[in-house]
């Protein structure tokens, strides 16, 4: 893992940022839409699923709750249900993560910004609109489901595809992740990857080149100020 001054002494010519639980925070939510779909079919959330799930894309995950409870004949009903109580939950209570918007209000106008999330669009452009923060954004890429060009993380389609739009190549911007999956996806599209929030157990931090405790950290906003 790269040291806090190797990272922070460079210089990126974009940023990429997840949305769920990097920008927003609405992990929460869906752990909450998660339990909420398990009771509504009759099941208990499986020890251990919470974590399974994060970061990855609501169809997947919603086949990985059937397959959780041995019915992989109810994966259209629970990721139907799943994605519904997500909406009701973050449409109610938007948040942003500690730090996450001072951060991209430095960065605005100083480079392109950009978003790449397993989320479907409608969420992430309304929970970045109801957070003052959609039009700092040049560019959000999603998993389109209809093209296979496109394909959720932990693939690297939604990070090549910003640092693309953003007009660098992927050796040149840096992607911003709280999960293990997308740091996974942006690892493999290219990007340099600082890592935030909660460290994740074992040696998964390792993959990421920083690993910090969240957007509000001093040196990482002296850095935004700096560029």
């Amino acid at each position: 893992m790269t040291t806090t001054a190797q990272l922070l002494d460079w210089s990126p010519r974009a940023v990429v940022f997840d949305c769920d639980g990097t920008l927003m925070d609405s992990e929460r939510h869906w752990q909450e839409a998660r339990n909420l779909a398990f009771r509504e079919f009759g099941f208990q959330p499986p020890p251990g699923f919470a974590e399974q799930a994060k970061g990855v894309h609501y169809a997947d995950c919603g086949r990985l709750m059937a397959e959780s409870v041995h019915k992989p004949e109810l994966t259209d009903g629970l990721t139907a249900a799943l994605l519904d109580h997500f909406l009701e939950l973050v449409t109610d209570d938007p948040v942003t993560m500690p730090g996450a918007a001072h951060l991209v209000r430095l960065l605005a106008g100083r480079m392109p910004l950009a978003v790449a999330s397993n989320c479907p669009m409608v969420v992430v452009e309304g929970s970045l609109e109801r957070a003052g923060l959609r039009g700092y954004f040049q560019h959000i890429v999603v998993p389109d489901t209809g093209d296979a060009e496109v394909r959720p993380k932990p693939w690297p389609d939604v990070y090549a595809l910003a640092a693309r739009l953003c007009g660098v190549p992927p050796e040149e911007a840096l992607a911003v992740e709280d999960s293990l999956t997308g740091v996974e996806a942006a690892r493999t599209a290219g990007l340099r990857v600082l890592g935030v929030g909660p460290r994740p157990p074992g040696d998964g931090a390792e993959r990421a080149d920083l690993w910090l405790p969240s957007l509000h950290t001093p040196e990482l906003l002296t850095w935004a100020e700096a560029h």
